[in-house]
């Protein structure tokens, strides 16, 4: 094993504590997801200034600097001003969307595997509705890594067959999306090397960098960040990454983050909010949304997502399906293709604009390509 920066992941239910390991994607003790003990250390003087992606902040990552990287290139995304079609606030675009595999993900995978391979993993399994499988299978296909991806039977062609064209084998397991996580758990337990992006604090890590890369544009942390939220670990990076800005003396307060989701499948919002069930479907049912990527019926980590939102005083909002179609038109008529599940910041905008002043700025995070799905004239089943 060459990674020589140890670090001690700690249970984010029980507090017990773990060597850090790749490979250990849960507590031993209650299976709960682990995450690092201490805050990264941001630096600004660390910054690897004529490196254009995330690995300009490698001091920030949880290894040696001996560990070769496995990368594509992910990061250092657009940032784009938008019109002020709904209020005053000045409104700005991450652009998400255009790394490597067509969303967000890669930010956190590329860590992943880099950690894995550098443990002298040679295979290993996924879980994912579509986004995180292709760019899992991309990543590892990079790394010289079998994969294997568990998505539901229903996944999104155009992923599936990404997934397919990067060398992984996709295991379509019938059901919904908590049928694939079922599925996977079970080849774990039969000892493959589980490589969960959900659970994953590697993964939290290479999120983290989006809030370092909205620092370094804009010269300070935006007021409000409106976010697309299943299992919310997009969230939780950008929280952890502003905090380690803030422990550095960078920012002076933390942008106040708001999390979105589907009304159709929307439990981390009824959580917040304390409701039983939100109005057109359970908390915990996956009803059919056109924003299959956020489409999560029991996300892992509820508790921290909501604490998070909490310490930035931000929101959790809830958007329904002709909302997420208005999202949709509006964002491509303004030059920006979007999957339908990044559509649903658009109604949140709506929202929050009639709470941010003249002076505040806000940004929206598109995280998928709308090349990667299509948008159906009703709300079928999707993964």
């Amino acid at each position: 094993m060459t990674i020589t920066e140890q670090r001690t992941l700690v249970c984010t239910s029980c507090e017990h504590s773990h060597t850090a390991d790749p490979r250990l994607w849960a507590c031993a003790q209650c299976g709960a997801p682990l995450r690092f003990a201490q805050l990264p250390v941001f630096q600004p003087a660390a910054i690897k200034t004529r490196d254009r992606t995330i690995w300009r902040y490698r001091h920030t990552f949880p290894f040696g600097p001996e560990v070769e990287p496995v990368t594509l290139g992910e990061g250092g995304t657009p940032l784009v001003a938008l019109d002020k079609p709904l209020g005053a606030a000045r409104v700005l675009a991450k652009l998400e969307y255009l790394n490597p595999t067509g969303s967000f993900k890669d930010r956190g995978i590329a860590l992943m595997l880099t950690a894995l391979r550098a443990s002298g993993v040679v295979e290993a399994v996924e879980d994912s509705s579509g986004n995180a499988g292709a760019s899992f299978a991309a990543y590892a296909a990079r790394a010289g890594i079998g994969a294997r991806v568990f998505v539901p039977q229903a996944v999104s062609p155009s992923k599936l067959r990404q997934i397919e064209m990067h060398g992984a084998t996709p295991v379509r397991v019938p059901g919904l999306r908590a049928a694939a996580a079922a599925a996977v758990r079970q080849a774990a337990e039969a000892g493959a090397v589980y490589a969960s992006h959900a659970h994953s604090a590697y993964n939290i890590a290479g999120l983290a960098t989006t809030a370092y890369e909205l620092w370094e544009q804009l010269g300070r942390a935006p007021d409000w960040i409106i976010c697309p939220a299943g299992q919310g670990t997009f969230l939780l990076g950008l929280a952890q990454g502003f905090a380690a800005l803030a422990a550095a003396g960078s920012i002076k307060r933390l942008p106040r983050l708001v999390g979105v989701q589907a009304l159709a499948s929307a439990p981390l919002w009824a959580a917040y909010h304390g409701r039983a069930s939100p109005v057109g479907g359970a908390p915990a049912a996956e009803t059919p949304t056109l924003a299959e990527g956020i489409r999560i019926s029991e996300p892992l980590h509820s508790a921290r997502v909501q604490a998070a939102i909490t310490t930035s005083a931000g929101d959790f909002l809830a958007v329904d399906e002709a909302q997420i179609r208005h999202g949709h038109a509006q964002l491509a008529r303004r030059g920006f293709y979007v999957e339908p599940t990044s559509a649903v910041v658009w109604g949140a905008l709506e929202a929050i604009q009639q709470r941010a002043t003249a002076a505040e700025m806000i940004v929206l995070m598109l995280t998928g390509s709308g090349l990667k799905s299509s948008l159906p004239e009703t709300a079928g089943p999707s993964g």
